[in-house]
C-alpha cells in the first residue's frame, strides 16, 4: 500500500482473494470504481473498494445477475429483499435437482427403459398440487360415477401420496407406476364396478362403513388357519367359517344362512382386484408409512373355503 493509503490492483486482488483479471473487470463495470490512475497509469484503490470487492464476490458467488449486484451496490434493491427472493428461486431449483437425482437413482438401481425413465423425470416435477389433482381426478372419474360406500371414497380422496422433496429411488418408482395404474383404463373400469356395487348395496340399506373391526376378525381367524396349514375344504376350515359368519350376520343384521354366506363370497370377489392392494401398498411407500398387511391369500383362502361350505350350493 502506498503512503497515501492506496493500493494497486494486484494487492487489492490478493487481499480480495481473486484474480487481476476479476477486479480489472468489476472496475470497468463500475462496481469496485478505483480511486485515480498513477503517473504510470496504474489503477489505484482505496481501502474501502476492498469490502465493496469482497461484498461483489459474495453475492456474485451466491448467484445474484450482476445487474441484481448492481442495484444492490447503489441501493436501488434492498439486500434483505433480494436475498430473500434468490433464497426462494433457489428452493425450486434444489427441489428440482432432489428430484433429478432420486430419478437417476431409480434408473441406476431398477434399470429401468428411456421411456420409463422419462416418464418418472416428468411426473417427479410435477408439482405437489398437479400430483394432487391427478388422484382427485382418478378417484372422481371411479368412485364418483356412483354412491359408493362414503367412507371408503373419503379415504382414497384423504390418504393421497405425497412425494418428499428428496425422494429416494423406491418412492420415486412407486410414484410412477401409481401414476400408471391410476391411468389404467381396466383399473377404472375395475373399480367402477366396486363403487357400483357398492352403491347397489347402499340403495338396499347398508350403511354400516368400513367394517375395520370385522376385517381383523377375518385377517386373525383366517392367518390362524393358514399358519396351521388349514385346507379350505377340510371341516377344520368350516369350522373357522361358521365363526366368521356368525359375526357378518351381527355385524350386518342378516340371518347366519347359506344365503348370507353366498353374499359375503360375492363381495370377497368384486373387491378381489389385486391392483387395489397394490393401490395402497404403492401409497404407503410414497408416504414412507409401513407397509400395509397383504390381504389378498386371507381374503383368497376365505372365498375358497366359502365355497366348499354353503356359499357354492
Amino acid at each position: 500500500m502506498d503512503g497515501d493509503g492506496l493500493m494497486g490492483i494486484g494487492e487489492l486482488a490478493r487481499r480480495a482473494g481473486v484474480t487481476v483479471k476479476t477486479v480489472r473487470y468489476y472496475s470497468d463495470l463500475g462496481l469496485v470504481p478505483s480511486a485515480e490512475r498513477s503517473a504510470a497509469g496504474y489503477r489505484k484503490y482505496r481501502t474501502e473498494a476492498l469490502a465493496r470487492l469482497e461484498l461483489v464476490r459474495t453475492l456474485r458467488e451466491l448467484g445474484l445477475e450482476l445487474a441484481v449486484v448492481r442495484q444492490v451496490l447503489e441501493r436501488e434493491g434492498s439486500l434483505p429483499e433480494v436475498a430473500r427472493t434468490h433464497a426462494e428461486a433457489l428452493d425450486v431449483q434444489i427441489r428440482a435437482l432432489r428430484s433429478r437425482r432420486a430419478v437417476l437413482r431409480a434408473v441406476a438401481e431398477r434399470g429401468t427403459d428411456p421411456k420409463e425413465t422419462a416418464t418418472m423425470h416428468r411426473l417427479v416435477r410435477l408439482s405437489a398440487e398437479e400430483r394432487r389433482l391427478m388422484i382427485e381426478e382418478f378417484v372422481a372419474d371411479t368412485f364418483g360415477t356412483a354412491d359408493a360406500n362414503p367412507e371408503l371414497v373419503a379415504l382414497v380422496r384423504t390418504v393421497t401420496p405425497e412425494l418428499p422433496e428428496d425422494p429416494d429411488p423406491g418412492q420415486v418408482a412407486a410414484w410412477a407406476e401409481l401414476a400408471a395404474l391410476t391411468a389404467d383404463r381396466d383399473f377404472r373400469a375395475s373399480v367402477r364396478r366396486m363403487a357400483a356395487y357398492q352403491a347397489a348395496q347402499r340403495a338396499e340399506g347398508d350403511r354400516t362403513g368400513l367394517h375395520h373391526e370385522l376385517t381383523e376378525q377375518v385377517v386373525a381367524a383366517v392367518n390362524g388357519a393358514l399358519a396351521a396349514g388349514t385346507e379350505p375344504g377340510s371341516p377344520a376350515a368350516g369350522e373357522v367359517v361358521a365363526g366368521l359368519t356368525a359375526r357378518y350376520a351381527l355385524t350386518f343384521d342378516r340371518p347366519d344362512d347359506p344365503e348370507l354366506r353366498r353374499w359375503i363370497l360375492e363381495r370377497l370377489e368384486v373387491a378381489a382386484d389385486p391392483r387395489v392392494e397394490r393401490y395402497w401398498e404403492l401409497v404407503a411407500r410414497i408416504n414412507g408409512w409401513p407397509r400395509p398387511p397383504v390381504l389378498a391369500p386371507v381374503l383368497g383362502w376365505f372365498a375358497a373355503a366359502l365355497r366348499r361350505h354353503g356359499a357354492g350350493q
